[in-house]
């Protein structure tokens, strides 16, 4: 007998050791167990806390139901007021719009014929308390102290999930809001049908920074409505259909079928038909298995870089970065492939999902490049939905929102992220059409580029943020300009690469800044405060000042450097930036300039390179020493724990690539930039089971400098690494010290 145990004991063991060793698996933690999706929802920062799919169609969240700059999102941590949950939302943004399809539990019947000014005049808006709220990756909750009611909202990619449990024998009900509004937005023409005892549907069609916002849903109820009440305009009216600019509704339900109330919703920029299509498993309630797959997508989306150090706090706002960076872009194409222009054609995406919600200013510096690693056939998604707004508009994207062009912010920053997908060996798309779109765009005469093209330069007596747009009109010939090498096309790269040195007509030598130029060629826009701001207009820098905006030149840093006299003069002016007082100028001072460290302003994008300028200076030690404090000082384990609007993913992004040492400086490029790690260890999974690892022994808050690095166990004196070298898997170690070695990496 001992023999036949001690033989199947061998056969376990083959057993186990042929399927994969698996007792020797490494086990990954729940790194969504790290995420807090409040950090940001406080001061500027402008997320939101709800519920949404890596990337998904919907985001499920709560209203406060405020009209302001910082309830861009919808909801602000300062609020102890909820109107309902939106099923659209924006994370980050300088812009408020969305909070699409509004919804609310109700415990009694509620007189939707009082025409709401604001919020106060809404009488379903409940009170509820931080002590009652939480929320984690595709799951938030909330008690909703007015009616009485726990509200619990997860999703999936195309559709929301609500659960409402209601207190014993109280009346159950939902109101749909579909006139309500906030910010920018504007109901147009919106429609509610019960379709029968289960089902409802409608569209809410909205003009706001989306100037064609179409939204079309389906619905269901897990109880059948025993009675309705429908209202257009505010008046009560009979039947099972309204249409109006501003459509309401409440559904009753019987409360004998027990406290729980399930609800659904699936939405289409198409029709109800897609929308019906885009609805989940029709029918089926099961809430706590969409949760559950919600937790275990976010976790698959979280562990493509996983980080070790015995500081939770560093986990908690690492991961809440992976988190934020992986909302935005959005799925903007139903199941079937279709979505909808601003012009109201219906295009349809073949092999490839289409998205939306492309805030390119903000995203081509650190959140497309995070991309890259993350997620390679999303950036090739994304560049084949720049290429169907391209054919419909006859340019490349701004800023996209819900398929519509809001021209939003300067430059044309759809063209360096197709050119570092393309340098990135990222093809899946049409690349001669890719490349017909960049230089279609770079030649029109459109938002300045008549006068850029006539000037060599956009003079600031021509359009206001001339100093700002001429850097970054640089940058995207530049970028056009290595596409146009890399497909043999010559003399349009002597072109554009010509055109990239407009930045050298604004670079006031004497001074050190980038300044306003008259059409005359000579003459500088006086006078002139490096620390004055205004806002937007009659200004000569975009959401900034010269302090601030002197430094985009992403593409040509050696002339750069030289122009302001060689290393020592410019290294002095950078870190003079650093020391500088915090003061602003001006009587209309942009909100975006904030997290400041000196002059220089991390919640807004522009000065989101400018530390790096040391590696490129020769002089990585102060890359290091900066890096470090903006990555302690301007990110936080709190709602205000990011310094500026999040933007759709760059703040995040930024964090999550300089915490584990290295920056995109210049994505187009193909390289990183490489910085101090606040890791021991770092692993970023890539295709095909490629590891890329990072290791930093001995650091520390104080063992903050590289002293020495090696690359696969070769010695590494480079400041910058290639995205090839990554793609390659291996190891870097950088070995860490409390003084800066002023040996590694200058060469």
């Amino acid at each position: 007998m001992k023999k036949i145990a001690f033989l199947f004991l061998v056969l376990l063991l083959v057993s186990c050791n042929q399927t994969g060793e698996k007792d020797n698996t490494e086990k990954i933690d729940d790194l969504t167990a790290y995420v807090d999706p409040f950090i940001g929802t406080g001061e500027h920062g402008h997320t939101f806390p709800g519920a949404t799919r890596p990337f998904g169609m919907v985001q499920v969240s709560p209203v406060n139901g405020t009209e302001g700059w910082d309830w861009c999102s919808g909801y602000h941590y300062s609020d102890s007021i909820i109107v309902g949950f939106g099923h659209l939302h924006l994370s980050g943004t300088g812009i408020g719009d969305l909070a699409d399809l509004m919804v609310m539990p109700a415990n009694q019947k509620h007189d939707l014929t009082v025409e709401a000014e604001n919020r106060d005049d809404l009488p379903f808006k409940s009170n509820y308390s931080h002590n009652n709220e939480s929320a984690n990756p595709g799951y938030y909750q909330v008690y909703l102290e007015t009616p009485n009611v726990n509200a619990e909202v997860t999703s999936t990619l195309r559709t929301g999930y609500h659960r409402y449990t209601f207190n014993e024998n109280d009346e159950q009900s939902l109101v749909m809001d579909l006139g309500f509004k906030i910010n920018w937005d504007r109901p147009v023409e919106t429609a509610i049908e019960v379709e029968d005892n289960n089902t409802i549907s409608g569209y809410r069609h909205s003009r706001g920074w989306a100037k064609n916002q179409k939204v079309f849903f389906v619905a269901e109820f897990s109880k059948p409505i025993t009675s309705h009440a429908l209202y257009e305009n505010n008046k009560a009216i009979e039947g099972n259909t309204v249409a109006s600019e501003k459509s309401s509704a409440q559904f009753f339900f019987d409360a004998a079928e027990g406290n729980s109330l399930e609800f659904k919703l699936a939405l289409s920029s198409v029709s109800i038909e897609n929308a019906k299509k885009n609805l989940d498993n029709p029918g089926t309630f099961n809430f706590d298995e969409i949760k559950m797959q919600s937790h275990d997508e976010w976790q698959e989306a979280l562990e493509k870089i996983q980080v070790q150090t015995p500081i939770d706090s560093l986990k908690t706002i690492f991961y809440t970065a992976m988190y934020h960076a992986q909302i935005a872009p959005v799925t903007f194409s139903d199941k079937n492939g279709e979505f909808r222009l601003q012009n109201d054609s219906i295009a349809k995406a073949k092999d490839f999902t289409a998205y939306s919600t492309l805030s390119l200013w903000d995203t081509f510096r650190a959140e497309h490049p995070l991309l890259t690693i993350l997620n390679p056939k999303l950036v090739s998604d994304v560049i084949n939905s720049m290429l169907v707004y391209y054919e419909e508009s006859g340019s490349l994207p701004v800023w996209t929102l819900y398929g519509n062009e809001t021209n939003t912010m300067t430059g044309y920053h759809s063209i360096p992220v197709i050119v570092e997908a393309y340098t990135k060996g990222i093809r899946g798309y049409d690349i001669e059409k890719a490349y017909e779109a960049m230089k279609t765009t770079m030649m029109q005469d459109a938002r300045g580029l008549k006068d850029y093209k006539q000037y060599g330069y956009l003079p600031y007596d021509k359009l206001d943020e001339s100093v700002t747009i001429t850097l970054e009109y640089a940058y995207n010939d530049w970028c056009v300009a290595q596409m146009a090498i890399a497909l043999n096309k010559d003399e349009d790269y002597q072109y554009f690469n010509k055109r990239a040195e407009a930045w050298k007509h604004l670079l006031d030598t004497e001074t050190g800044f980038m300044r306003g130029k008259s059409s005359d060629g000579i003459s500088w826009n006086e006078p002139f405060d490096p620390k004055f701001s205004r806002h937007r207009e009659h200004t000569d820098y975009t959401e900034g000042n010269a302090w601030q905006h002197s430094w985009f030149v992403l593409h040509d840093t050696d002339e750069f450097i030289k122009m302001h006299g060689g290393v020592e003069p410019f290294t002095k002016h950078l870190e003079q930036l650093f020391a500088e007082s915090s003061e602003i100028t001006g009587d209309f001072i942009s909100s975006d300039i904030s997290g400041l460290i000196g002059q220089y302003a991390h919640g807004n994008e522009p000065s989101h390179h400018i530390a790096f300028l040391f590696n490129r200076a020769g002089q990585p030690w102060r890359t290091q020493y900066f890096t470090r404090k903006i990555l302690t000082s301007q990110y936080a384990t709190k709602p205000e724990g990011i310094s500026g609007n999040e933007d759709a993913g760059q703040m995040s992004a930024w964090y999550v690539l300089s915490s584990i040492g290295m920056y995109s400086f210049n994505p187009a490029s193909g390289e990183y930039e490489i910085t101090s790690p606040l890791f021991d260890e770092t692993k970023i999974q890539l295709a095909n089971n490629v590891t890329f690892t990072i290791k930093a022994n001995s650091v520390s808050i104080e063992n903050k400098y590289i002293q020495s690095a090696t690359l696969n166990d070769e010695t590494y004196n480079k400041s910058t690494i290639s995205h090839a070298v990554i793609l390659d898997g291996g190891e870097l170690v950088f070995e860490m010290g409390p003084e800066p070695n002023k040996k590694w990496g200058i060469n």
